[in-house]
């Protein structure tokens, strides 16, 4: 299944620099908005303890 990319990844203003997302001067307010929200839920872990990128990972000890 595809992953749902923001549309800000779409937008002129948009500069996918690796390791440097940023967005040019001048993008529109409502633009930066999406793009400040999007970085803050890079910074929130949703993995479940025993798991990565919400993948279960098995231990040695039998689960």
């Amino acid at each position: 299944m595809p992953k749902k990319y923001p549309n800000f990844v779409n937008s002129e203003y948009f500069v996918d620099e690796p390791g440097n997302w940023h967005l040019k001067e001048g993008a529109p307010k409502e633009l930066q908005k999406e793009f400040a929200n999007y970085m803050q839920s890079l910074n929130v872990i949703q993995d479940e303890p025993g798991t990565i990128d919400s993948i279960h990972v098995s231990y040695p000890y039998g689960d």
